[in-house]
């Protein structure tokens, strides 16, 4: 380490990692903690979940770059930053689940518990300067970094991540549980954003959720909340029960016309099952289609005369992090998340929490001791 950091423990010299290594094989390694740079910090990590899109990699069905450090579902602490610190967002308590109005930006200090983002753009190339920063046209991305690249310490499947400058870190208030508040980093800052896609202001809207996994269930707990009707369709009866007890109606009692369809199953029958539910000047947003799947038959005289409106969402931006952080401070306080989210494994059982979901929507992996809130009650 060099004078250029403020180190909360002295004792952090080393970061252990599990690096996937291609296929289903993951290794142990250990690297010295990074020197910071201006803008920089390094968090200690508290909670990784294991998102479904790492499941993906490692079964073969997306690419993934390797050997190299996955999971991008973390919640941890900040332990040291660099000369300058880097900027975090900033929950207001008092305004929490307002969206961009619930936050304030203030530079990050050792001790913060934090959320950090999945993309990094670098805020100059054309994208960014559109405000498409998940985009960026040099993006880089946690978890999906290889260990021989300029950004090894990337992944939450270890005990620090090295955040570098443009990383999005959004402040956790202490009562938000570490299982939920890891998950946001990903599935509900992605909700958030197909929210917005939607339209933004639910209230009263008939609202479809195609595909009640994680995302899905998100979904219907942020468009509750929001005030819409929500119907939930997924072949799975225990996931159409997760939905019901997040207040969702199961398509199958109510197939009446939609407003907004939100397809998170990336299946071509869910797809062509939201395009046929959509009312006129109805909106579908897209966001499951994160790998081959084939395609879909769109008749555009339909598209035309009946209003609709197709749209993709991929990743987020750094304001849909602190709508989801502001979410489960605020109007999602009371959704307990313990019957979806695993209890946590140690790092060296890593392989085991991404190789083996065993019905769990989020298995858990905890890199590092803490006395962060727990993640999870018994399941």
């Amino acid at each position: 380490m060099t004078s250029a950091q403020t180190v909360a423990d002295p004792l952090v010299q080393t970061v252990r990692a599990q690096v996937w290594l291609g296929g289903t094989d993951f290794e142990e390694r250990t690297w010295p903690a990074p020197d910071l740079g201006p803008g920089e910090a390094l968090a200690a990590v508290d909670l990784a979940t294991v998102c479904g899109s790492d499941l993906h990699t490692v079964s073969g069905r997306r690419h993934g770059p390797h050997p190299g450090i996955l999971g991008h579902e973390s919640v941890g602490r900040i332990v040291a930053v660099g000369t300058q610190p880097p900027s975090v967002f900033e929950i207001d308590a008092a305004a929490a689940g307002e969206a961009e109005t619930a936050v304030r930006q203030r530079p990050a200090q050792v001790g913060d518990r934090v959320v950090w983002g999945v993309t990094v753009g670098c805020g100059t190339c054309p994208r960014c300067l559109a405000g498409r920063t998940a985009k960026c046209l040099y993006l880089r991305k946690t978890g999906h970094e290889p260990i021989d690249s300029s950004w090894p310490l990337s992944g939450g499947y270890a005990t620090h991540v090295h955040v570098l400058p443009g990383l999005p870190l959004v402040v956790v208030p202490e009562h938000v549980p570490d299982g939920p508040a890891a998950m946001s980093a990903c599935a509900l800052a992605t909700v958030m954003a197909c929210v917005e896609a939607a339209g933004g202001d639910l209230q009263g809207w008939r609202l479809l959720v195609v595909g009640a996994g994680m995302l899905g269930l998100c979904a219907v707990a942020v468009a509750r909340a929001r005030g819409a009707f929500v119907q939930v369709s997924d072949p799975d009866p225990v996931r159409r029960e997760q939905a019901a007890a997040l207040g969702a109606l199961s398509r199958e009692t109510d197939s009446g016309p939609v407003d907004v369809v939100i397809e998170l199953s990336g299946a071509i029958p869910g797809i062509e099952t939201g395009l046929a539910a959509l009312d006129i000047g109805g909106v579908l947003v897209l966001a499951g289609s994160v790998a081959p799947r084939g395609t879909v038959g769109i008749d555009p005289e339909h598209v035309v005369r009946a209003h609709l409106r197709i749209v993709g969402v991929h990743n987020y931006e750094p304001r849909h992090l602190a709508q989801a952080v502001a979410f489960l401070a605020g109007p999602g306080a009371g959704i307990d998340w313990s019957p979806f989210i695993a209890e946590p494994v140690g790092l060296a059982d890593t392989r085991a929490a991404v190789l083996e979901p065993n019905g769990w929507l989020r298995r858990s992996v905890a890199p590092t001791p803490h006395s962060s809130p727990a993640s999870t009650a018994a399941r």
